[in-house]
């Protein structure tokens, strides 16, 4: 058995037996990791893979699991014993200032610019529900590219801002296109096939000495600055699924 939406999924979730399968993106709120679980238990093949599922819904798991394609030194803090640490850390190699990114916050709104550690300490002190958020080290310099793969088909585009940090289009950034080489491809394949990603948008820095870090990563983002229409899109994804359904 094939079910493709979450809808079919919730009517048949009792009658799913091992060797069902499911494409598509969980849309259970809260729980969502907790039925990925069961599924994966029951022997249920998902698709987009639970990994990618749970990757795309958390900032925070991705500076884990795909830390080493990030910008040396990404942690994550989820209580005020890791800050205290990484505060040691960014204050012994003279890093400052930072940025933050909020975990599940899109579009740029959970990204923010700290001028120290102590400032972002300062601020945390007084609120214990910030946890967990990722930590960088602040680029001045650096050009974002934004990677789209679906199969066969691969676009990138920079994404810029000189009135803002946050270069999501969303917050004012303008964009244009940019050829991608071999070099590029290759650091987003090895991205995605860590994080089980069937499909992606990439969000790439690149640095003045061309070195690639990875920013972010997921399963579904804007078009809006891309050359392909969101239905396009949508339809060369769920193509991808259908092929990985029939083995």
């Amino acid at each position: 058995m094939i079910l493709r939406s979450s809808t079919e999924l919730k009517e048949r979730y009792q009658d799913l037996c091992s060797g069902d399968i499911f494409l598509g993106i969980l849309s259970y709120r809260y729980i969502k990791q907790s039925i990925l679980i069961d599924l994966m238990e029951r022997g249920i093949s998902c698709f987009p893979s639970p990994l990618s599922q749970v990757l795309n819904h958390s900032k925070a798991t991705q500076a884990v699991v795909l830390k080493k394609w990030m910008l040396p030194h990404t942690c994550v803090i989820t209580r005020r014993a890791d800050l205290i640490e990484a505060i040691n850390t960014y204050n012994r190699l003279g890093i400052a200032p930072v940025v933050t990114k909020e975990d599940q916050l899109h579009c740029g709104h959970g990204v923010r610019k700290w001028d120290s550690m102590e400032i972002l300490y300062s601020f945390l002190a007084l609120s214990e529900t910030s946890y967990p958020f990722v930590i960088q080290p602040f680029l001045n310099n650096f050009t974002d590219i934004r990677v789209i793969i679906a199969g066969e088909y691969t676009e990138a585009y920079v994404r810029h801002n000189p009135n803002n940090f946050r270069m999501n289009i969303s917050m004012g950034g303008k964009n244009y296109p940019y050829e991608m080489n071999t070099d590029l491809l290759k650091f987003c394949y090895k991205a995605m096939e860590r994080g089980k990603f069937p499909y992606a948008h990439l969000d790439i820095q690149i640095t003045d000495d061309g070195a690639y870090y990875l920013s972010e990563i997921a399963l579904n983002g804007g078009t809006k600055g891309s050359k392909i229409r969101c239905r396009e899109l949508d339809k060369k994804k769920q193509d991808v699924l259908e092929r990985l359904a029939i083995g």
